[in-house]
């Protein structure tokens, strides 16, 4: 019986999945009770092949979902959504900024508490830079103003919760806003949002989609400010 669901999208991270399907296997071979679900979400890098190349075929609980086209980021981690078969459903970045093995203590640490309540876990990223802290407040403080809301670390992984709340999801975003949208459907359906502290280190390989120096985050930022507009919107 599959318990627990991973939910891992990819978008040109190739150079990160050899590591990433390596702390996988190992978290996997000692839980029969996971299911594993990496979304290459149109990539054009070497994706398909590098995940090709792994030992993951032997194994009935790991899956690569292959979408052909990035619709966006959101279309990614909805699709592996979609058929997960977990009570208990967690998704992550496959970048490796955030431990699996850390996610998965903190899995099984409140497992409980997520089967049986109203409750939802969420990353709050730590060792981060002054810069990141102070982008990460400015973006929190205007969604909530916008929404009326207490929300904070919005794009902090993991996100951790039971699969009965995705019935409440109507016409949820493709793009970077479903973080968002997924703690405003948790918030306003009165589930408790916690957070659970994370180490958050820095890429092994590749390049961050959030910007790594200050023409980086102006852009992100100007992005975010959309989608939030966007989502502000069509929030009912």
């Amino acid at each position: 019986m599959i318990l627990y669901s991973f939910i891992i999208p990819s978008f040109n991270e190739a150079q990160n999945l050899s590591r990433l399907c390596n702390k996988l296997i190992k978290i996997l071979k000692k839980n029969n009770k996971l299911e594993i679900i990496i979304v290459n979400n149109g990539s054009t890098d070497q994706t398909i092949e590098i995940l090709n190349k792994q030992k993951i075929k032997r194994f009935k609980n790991f899956k690569i979902l292959n979408l052909k086209k990035n619709i966006g980021y959101g279309h990614g981690i909805l699709s592996g959504l979609r058929i997960a078969k977990g009570k208990i459903l967690t998704w992550f970045h496959a970048d490796l900024q955030a431990d699996p093995n850390e996610i998965f203590r903190a899995l099984v640490k409140n497992q409980k508490k997520i089967l049986n309540n109203k409750f939802i876990l969420k990353g709050k990223r730590t060792n981060r830079s002054f810069f990141d802290n102070f982008f990460t407040f400015f973006m929190s403080t205007i969604v909530n103003f916008l929404f009326k809301t207490s929300i904070s670390d919005i794009n902090a992984q993991p996100k951790m919760f039971n699969k009965k709340i995705l019935k409440k999801f109507k016409n949820p975003p493709n793009d970077f806003s479903l973080d968002l949208y997924f703690l405003l459907i948790a918030y306003f359906n009165n589930y408790k949002i916690i957070e659970h502290s994370i180490y958050w280190g820095k890429r092994y390989s590749g390049v961050s989609k959030g910007g790594d120096n200050l023409i980086g985050k102006v852009k992100l930022t100007i992005r975010s400010i959309k989608f939030i507009i966007n989502l502000k919107n069509k929030w009912k």
